[in-house]
């Protein structure tokens, strides 16, 4: 190993990645020596231990410790890059684990983005409900009722039923029938809880918001089913 150690560190790759790491760690680094060992890697005669490193260029991303228990030790930066340096199929695996998380990184994003506009416009509907249809003299039970029927004008109009009929049809399944929209219907669902706080708004009456609403969420599902862009965030891609 330590043979293996000593043909990697003298690779003049490896040391501009060792000298950029510790320009970018490590304050108390020795700029200078490392342009003297960069200039010397690639002769034959060029030879270079971890110890004349740390020794040289006051690195701290390497450790070499002597003795029975000693070693050479790196930070997991400098390790990676040994380990693909040594093992191509170490390196393609690192590759593909990093496309992995950015890729959820990117779904997560996308996926609090959408809750987040979801909350904003379900404040907007909720004021609306309660500056428009709620009398001040309603008990808090008949406020909750007034506020779960607008709820439901949202769920009729996009998935054509009731919080309580999705419910009975899916006893098995925590959470609501929100819970489980992809996402082109929590886009749709955020537009119609804008366009209801408008119409209520309007005084219009339940029968003819739902039937707008109805309207509304039709066609702008059949757009959203066929984006590329809602695909995408979806995670499905384009051939």
């Amino acid at each position: 190993m330590d043979d293996l150690i000593r043909s990697w560190i003298r690779n003049r790759n490896t040391i501009e990645f060792l000298g950029i790491w510790e320009q970018l760690n490590n304050p108390d680094f020795k700029p200078v020596e490392f342009d003297g060992f960069r200039k010397l890697a690639g002769l034959n005669s060029f030879t270079l231990t971890p110890r004349q490193w740390i020794e040289k260029t006051r690195a701290r991303g390497i450790v070499s410790k002597p003795g029975r228990y000693g070693g050479t030790f790196a930070h997991k930066d400098i390790a990676f890059e040994f380990a693909s340096w040594i093992s191509v199929e170490f390196k393609l695996y690192l590759i593909k684990e990093f496309q992995r998380l950015k890729e959820d990184e990117r779904k997560q994003l996308g996926w609090d983005i959408r809750r987040n506009l979801a909350k904003i416009n379900y404040r907007i509907h909720t004021d609306a409900v309660r500056e428009n249809l709620i009398p001040p003299e309603l008990t808090k039970p008949q406020i909750n009722a007034i506020y779960a029927s607008e709820a439901d004008v949202l769920n009729m109009a996009l998935f054509g039923m009731s919080a309580k009929e999705w419910r009975e049809k899916n006893s098995k399944k925590n959470g609501n029938i929100r819970d489980y929209a992809d996402i082109s219907q929590l886009v749709c669902l955020s537009n119609l809880e804008n366009l209801n706080a408008h119409f209520i708004g309007d005084n219009l009456t339940q029968p003819d918001r739902l039937e707008k609403l109805n309207r509304i969420a039709i066609h702008q599902m059949t757009l959203l089913s066929q984006d590329s862009t809602i695909r995408m965030i979806s995670g499905d891609r384009e051939i």
